[in-house]
């Protein structure tokens, strides 16, 4: 390696990691003061705030990472301005996009590390964050998972435990449902099976239900059951994909198709992981093109607001397009894709003539 790409190396390394450990700081304070604020009624250990905190910083930090490079990224090139080392290797034939080249594979590199290794860590934590903090709300009693075999509901209603199993969901429909009712003693009360099952509404209706009860069977052409989930809940009990590594948002996908269930959701944060590493390279090139390109003003502030204000521009430029794919308003490709090659061209632009900057 050439003595000034591993200077560059270095310097870019040390600058990301200093904002790293800053906004870790920052992320795992105001959790603390979230999970303080969580906990002031419940009876727990003083540790669990700071434990839950630690788990979930992790998942929150994965989010800023594009920021955290923007500003990296600045302050890397405010240490070459100060040191007027930026003049040095200008002088001495290291044009500026080559400096942008070697930050951009640093980026890139950095970025398969941030999806293969801390991804993974973040979303095992984060998992582990959920369960522990569903065990101090008041829905632990209930509970709905989606594996292989369909969609399985434990629902607790007037001290009846109700197991619910659907292989299919149609919007506010379940089909192919089989549900198996106990009492507080466990003891079987009757069984209910139907091919549709309206979930629109806490009060289900159970069309050409068949009810089994003291080895007698006989059918209703509908059926009222309540419950304590609808379709907008049962949805949202599976929103929390962060808490997901990339073979179990596989593995979710399989499941999801199965039981016909949207996979829009999964594969949104499947492509989001997927070009990662290239949205941290176009964000190290946006930030060296802002630095480059403001070189002449000595006020770091403005620098640093100038990042700020395209870091908030990009999130919500993001986020705009994540909502209109994620409610299929637009194709789920194109709401990936196009502010990634949207922030790419804008960079191509500004890196004409970034040699004479």
């Amino acid at each position: 390696m050439k003595t000034y790409t591993k200077f560059l190396v270095t310097g870019f390394v040390k600058s990301f990691l200093n904002v790293f450990l800053v906004m870790t700081c920052l992320v795992f304070i105001l959790n603390i003061l979230k999970e303080i604020e969580f906990f002031s009624t419940k009876e727990v250990n003083s540790f669990y705030p700071i434990y839950l905190s630690i788990m979930s910083s992790p998942s929150i930090i994965f989010e800023m990472f594009p920021f955290i490079f923007l500003i990296g990224t600045q302050f890397f090139f405010i240490k070459l301005f100060n040191n007027d080392e930026i003049n040095i290797f200008k002088y001495s034939g290291l044009k500026n996009i080559k400096i942008i080249n070697i930050l951009s594979l640093v980026s890139f590199l950095i970025g398969i590390l941030t999806i293969t290794v801390f991804y993974s860590l973040s979303s095992n934590l984060q998992h582990y964050y959920i369960q522990i903090k569903n065990q101090f709300s008041e829905d632990k009693i209930y509970l709905a998972v989606i594996n292989k075999n369909g969609l399985w509901i434990k629902d607790v209603v007037d001290d009846q435990v109700s197991i619910i199993n659907s292989s299919k969901v149609n919007n506010n429909f379940l089909t192919n449902t089989f549900i198996t009712t106990f009492d507080k003693e466990f003891n079987l009360v009757e069984s209910i099976s139907s091919d549709k099952i309206d979930i629109k509404k806490n009060e289900w209706l159970i069309y050409d239900a068949t009810i089994f009860k003291d080895n007698v069977s006989h059918k209703i052409d509908l059926l009222k059951f309540r419950s304590n989930f609808d379709q907008k809940r049962i949805e949202s009990l599976f929103s929390n994909l962060s808490s997901l590594s990339l073979l179990k948002l596989i593995d979710l996908r399989k499941n999801y198709k199965s039981l016909n269930y949207s996979t829009v959701d999964v594969d949104m944060q499947i492509y989001k992981i997927a070009t990662y590493p290239l949205f941290l390279v176009i964000m190290t090139i946006l930030s060296s093109i802002i630095m480059l390109n403001t070189k002449k003003s000595n006020s770091k502030v403005i620098k640093i607001i100038i990042g700020l204000f395209f870091s908030v521009v990009i999130y919500y430029i993001n986020n705009l397009f994540n909502v209109m794919g994620s409610t299929e308003k637009i194709p789920l490709m194109v709401s990936v894709w196009t502010p990634i090659i949207f922030l790419a061209l804008v960079n191509l632009i500004m890196l004409i003539n970034i040699n004479e900057k």
